[in-house]
């Protein structure tokens, strides 16, 4: 009966937001790309050096840089890194789990060597991986991920900057910009795929947005070939670095589509479990759809809370939807 009533109050909400939604201005991705080209080695050490500098971020912290696959056919087991000058050419160690360190080398600095990969750098993204101890494996320590678009920006690891917005490179490219404004889209990617992200500090919890899931949940099969998230749609997400409201120490609690049902997920009654039973129920949702099968659709409904310039505020209905149509798991981003 409880679900019944969950998805009878969901019917009502929407249909009564359904005009104000109309009049919301749409949300504007920008997502850009750029010709792939090696990593540069005097780039990824201004990281390194960039970790070290505001490592108050992360305190305990150490830092990796990681290798991602941009393609489907990208086959990370056996990929080998070398630093590559003029006079030079020094191996890269690259551990099991596609991570590896840089060693500062003098002569690789005065000869602006490349980091080169045995893949071809189209078929890679790149990351920093700063980790601090004790974080549980389901979970993100928000001062991390702090320091880890500072030093990611600051390496230049980002590989999606395009040449029509090349006049902007120095917004898009300094790393001060980017990791404070809520503009800045410096995309994350969790090991799973994911479901919903809860940020967790101290006694204060709060579910993050749907808009700052699956790279806002905007992207197309046109747009996605320029997204560093082109084969990792359903494991990134964005974070709030830019609100200093949440404390370095916030925690953000990752739950996977694989995980059974959470006791924050809600139930789908029977009677709603198909994907025409739902859009039956509550019309037209936004949908993501993703290579697995699996799909992701998003209701909106009108909030008691109110935005600080007193316009109205949204949360969000998701369901989880399985290759075969039927519902995993649902969740509301705030009590009805």
């Amino acid at each position: 009966m409880r679900n019944r009533v969950h998805v009878w109050l969901l019917a009502a909400a929407l249909a009564g937001a359904a005009h104000a939604q109309q009049a919301e201005p749409p949300r504007v991705t920008v997502t850009a790309t750029r010709d792939p080209v090696d990593k540069s080695y005097r780039k990824m050490i201004a990281g390194m050096q960039r970790f070290e500098r505001d490592r108050a971020l992360a305190p305990q912290a150490t830092l990796r840089f990681e290798l991602l696959p941009r393609l489907p056919t990208t086959r990370l087991d056996g990929i080998t890194l070398r630093v590559v000058g003029d006079t030079l050419s020094l191996p890269v160690a690259v551990a099991p789990d596609h991570t590896f360190t840089l060693p500062l080398n003098d002569q690789a600095l005065k000869e602006d060597a490349a980091l080169i990969a045995s893949s071809k750098t189209s078929t890679l993204t790149w990351r920093a991986q700063v980790r601090s101890p004790g974080v549980p494996a389901n979970m993100r320590r928000l001062g991390d991920l702090r320091l880890e678009c500072l030093v990611g920006m600051q390496a230049g690891l980002v590989s999606n900057n395009a040449r029509m917005f090349a006049w902007l490179g120095e917004l898009f490219a300094d790393p001060d910009r980017v990791c404070s404004s809520p503009q800045g889209n410096y995309l994350f990617f969790s090991e799973r795929p994911l479901f919903a992200v809860t940020l967790h500090d101290g006694a204060r919890s709060e579910a993050l947005p749907f808009d700052m899931l699956f790279a806002g949940g905007t992207q197309t099969p046109a747009t996605l070939p320029f997204c560093d998230c082109q084969v990792l749609l359903d494991r990134s997400f964005y974070a709030p670095l830019w609100d200093r409201n949440w404390s370095d120490d916030t925690l953000l609690e990752l739950s996977y589509q694989d995980d059974p049902p959470a006791a924050a997920d809600i139930a789908v009654a029977d009677d709603h479990r198909s994907m025409q039973q739902m859009q039956a129920a509550l019309g037209p949702a936004t949908v993501v759809r993703f290579d697995s099968g699996y799909q992701v659709w998003r209701y909106r409904y009108p909030s008691l809370r109110r935005a600080a310039d007193g316009q109205p505020h949204y949360a969000d209905f998701v369901i989880l939807f399985g290759p075969d149509g039927v519902a995993r798991k649902a969740r509301l981003g705030e009590r009805l």
